[in-house]
């Protein structure tokens, strides 16, 4: 057997631990780039509070906001620019603060401004660009994430949008593995209950999709199983109520460890599909993934009725078949769906019917190639018309 494993250099994780953020920074160069993507934590004092911390070590702190939205073009392009301006050198450390969006753009931007041989990030994506590759270090970056879902702090890809035209693909380099992470179950408390429904589905889509892959490996399964114990009991509460720590603090851990699988093993068709659903018809990532979650298992549930009953068995062992133990793994899924609110339609997500050839062909990219099984075009299309208009 052979596979490989990449992860961070170092993550820092624990509730409160935000205040070491200007020590590790100082580890890694002198003038801070902070990108910040919370509104609510900016509005409250954090984000102020970590600047300061940053002054206090002797360090230049050059703030930088975040779009509200899943990074797009534009967006990198234009934080390219602003850190340019600043005439960035090797000491310079890039400190995102926010959602996957934020720090997926931070990830770009600090890689793009030390690799200048396109004339934009778009050059640099795969399948649509110029076939361009990240050659140099990115400047140093350290990840922060405030939200429970995408564990793109510790993968070596960001997921950049366009929607003239419609596509959403990643910058994808063995170098852009932050340096450092830091996750602090604690800035997650002040999420809204959607947000936490959608980006703890998006963790939780990561670490199935991930044991099941056609590219599966030892590590990662180990830490989906690990992760998927904590995340599946500790979702519903949290959406019931944010303020719990102990399960803030378990849906951070299997955000992490969501991200090292994914990582590490590589999706499938729901992560697949749900891209085309945010380029084509804007269906923000975590409530796309939550959608496509229980349709995606129904499909492979053939070719993973093994490894979906390892899951069952994780909460319930009662089974006397492997096949019983792995459709009521499917069903858990559908019921956890349920509790905390996710459609399952996809007209009631906004999805027009005329939209889902163009969601079958923009379904085919990265993720898709690790499902566990090959799905053609047409059985596709009648699965999406299917949830579009049940029968």
């Amino acid at each position: 057997m052979n596979y490989d494993f990449l992860s961070p250099t170092q993550i820092v994780f624990g509730w409160g631990r935000r205040s070491e953020l200007g020590k590790l920074a100082a580890k890694l160069g002198s003038r801070v780039f902070l990108v910040s993507g919370s509104r609510t934590l900016e509005r409250i004092g954090v984000i102020e509070q970590i600047a300061a911390g940053f002054d206090q070590c002797g360090l230049k702190t050059e703030r930088f906001q975040a779009a509200s939205r899943e990074p797009e073009v534009a967006d990198v392009d234009s934080l390219v620019g602003e850190f340019l301006k600043r005439e960035p050198t090797a000491r310079d450390v890039v400190v995102a603060i926010g959602g996957g969006s934020t720090i997926d753009l931070a990830k770009a931007a600090a890689a793009i401004v030390t690799n200048r041989q396109g004339s934009s990030v778009v050059d640099f994506l795969e399948g649509v660009g110029r076939g361009l590759q990240i050659t140099q270090a990115p400047l140093g970056m350290i990840a922060v994430p405030t939200t429970s879902g995408t564990g793109t702090e510790v993968t070596k890809n960001a997921v950049i949008s366009s929607y003239e035209p419609a596509f959403k693909k990643s910058l994808r380099s063995d170098l852009m593995i932050p340096r450092i992470v830091l996750i602090d179950p604690e800035l997650t408390v002040s999420l809204p209950r959607e947000t936490t429904a959608y980006t703890g589905m998006d963790a939780i889509t990561q670490l199935i999709e991930s044991y099941i892959s056609r590219r599966a490996a030892p590590i990662p399964q180990a830490l989906a199983l690990s992760g998927l114990e904590l995340a599946i009991p500790a979702l519903p509460i949290v959406v019931r109520d944010g303020s719990s720590r102990k399960n803030r603090e378990a849906m951070s851990q299997a955000a992490l460890l969501s991200g090292l699988a994914l990582a590490n093993s590589g999706l499938g068709l729901a992560h697949g599909v749900a891209a085309a659903l945010g380029s084509h018809c804007r269906v923000p990532h975590g409530l796309a993934c939550a959608v496509m979650l229980p349709v995606a298992l129904r499909i492979n549930l053939a070719v993973r009725e093994r490894e979906l009953a390892e899951l069952e068995r994780l909460f319930d062992d009662s089974y006397s078949s492997v096949g019983e133990c792995a459709a009521a793994f499917v069903s858990r899924i559908e019921s956890l769906c349920h509790a905390i609110g996710i459609p399952s339609q996809l007209r009631d997500v906004g999805v027009a019917v005329e939209q889902l050839p163009a969601l079958v062909t923009g379904s085919r990219g990265n993720s898709m190639s690790g499902n566990p099984r090959d799905v053609s075009d047409r059985e596709l299309l009648a699965e999406l018309q299917q949830m579009w208009s049940p029968p």
